[in-house]
């Protein structure tokens, strides 16, 4: 992985991903008793920033193996991703999909064409449904993060970051980013290595799925014990992916770990305060830079809200909460 997958990944992309803005709000910035700059990738395309990626893996293809189809395995915003980016290519696509996942999610990933297979994922790997299918029907297998052109379509918002912070006066900071198996924050710490220095990437995951804040302190890459369960679905992953581990480890700072209270808090803020529609793992970042300022340093702290695909109820909940 280096720099010139990643604007290569840019080439191809515009045009196609939406170049989100870089917000700010003084009432965010008097919680968190700093400047908080915040990315809201919840208005990409899909609503999520997995889009990026996405798109990025199929446009690089071969177009002899993109026609036979690719499948992937997602909680949802990975998967309606793919869905989108192999509609826009003409090419059939499957989805694995927990069974409990968010019903917008599922539903949204049908209506962008592709065939959803659900799996218990307490019990069932889908990682082994997804290597049997993609041998069974001929399918490329696109692995949401431990996928070097998936990491380079993350990457991108790195790239534009890197031009919004220095336009907006920031030139050292900490990068707050949503983290799952570790695609956007290796994605985006590669970018910024490259392009603004002064910016350190900071992996961000809800309490009882801290497997990369674990990973980092020890040095190596730690499970979670639990698989399933929690509000922050599309950041719960097994492990960090053996591709982007070590890239968060050279670059990356500590991992912060904040509460479900914090996620839903940071959702309501979101939303009063920047008129944003966020998921409950989109808001981690935007959580640890309002409720966890003693684990950032500096002037000013920028957060990525990586998604917006969230069930009514659980929005619901997130209103009733007091940001």
């Amino acid at each position: 992985m280096d720099i010139d997958l990643i604007t290569a990944a840019a080439e191809r992309l515009e045009g196609r991903a939406v170049k989100t803005p870089l917000l700010s709000s003084p009432f965010l910035d008097e919680i968190a008793g700093r400047r908080v700059l915040v990315k809201p990738e919840c208005l990409q395309k899909t609503g999520s920033f997995k889009y990026r990626g996405a798109f990025s893996a199929v446009s690089a293809l071969d177009p002899a193996l993109r026609k036979n189809g690719v499948i992937a395995f997602s909680s949802g915003n990975h998967a309606q991703g793919i869905a989108l980016a192999a509609r826009q290519h003409g090419c059939p696509a499957v989805i694995i999909m927990p069974s409990d996942a968010p019903q917008l999610k599922i539903a949204n990933t049908r209506a962008l064409g592709a065939e959803v297979v659900l799996y218990d994922r307490a019990n069932e790997s889908r990682e082994e449904l997804g290597e049997a299918l993609s041998q069974q029907r001929k399918l490329t297998l696109i692995r949401p993060y431990d996928e070097p052109q998936v990491i380079a379509g993350q990457g991108t918002i790195g790239l534009e970051l890197a031009t919004q912070a220095e336009t907006a006066g920031v030139q050292t900071a900490d990068v707050l980013v949503c983290c799952g198996g570790g695609g956007l924050t290796s994605g985006i710490a590669l970018a910024l290595e490259a392009t603004a220095p002064g910016l350190r990437a900071r992996p961000c995951e809800p309490e009882g799925f801290d497997d990369t804040a674990r990973s980092l302190a020890s040095g190596q890459i730690q499970r979670n014990t639990r698989l399933a369960g929690g509000l922050c679905d599309a950041i719960v992953t097994p492990q960090p992916g053996e591709l982007t581990f070590p890239i968060m480890k050279r670059l990356c700072g500590p991992g912060v770990v904040v509460t479900e209270t914090e996620a839903l808090r940071a959702m309501a803020a979101a939303f009063q305060r920047l008129k944003l529609v966020v998921e409950p793992g989109g808001a981690v970042a935007l959580a640890a830079a309002l409720f966890h300022p003693q684990q950032t340093k500096g002037a000013a702290v920028i957060a990525i809200i990586s998604g917006g695909n969230v069930d009514n109820a659980v929005f619901t909940k997130a209103l009733a909460t007091t940001p």
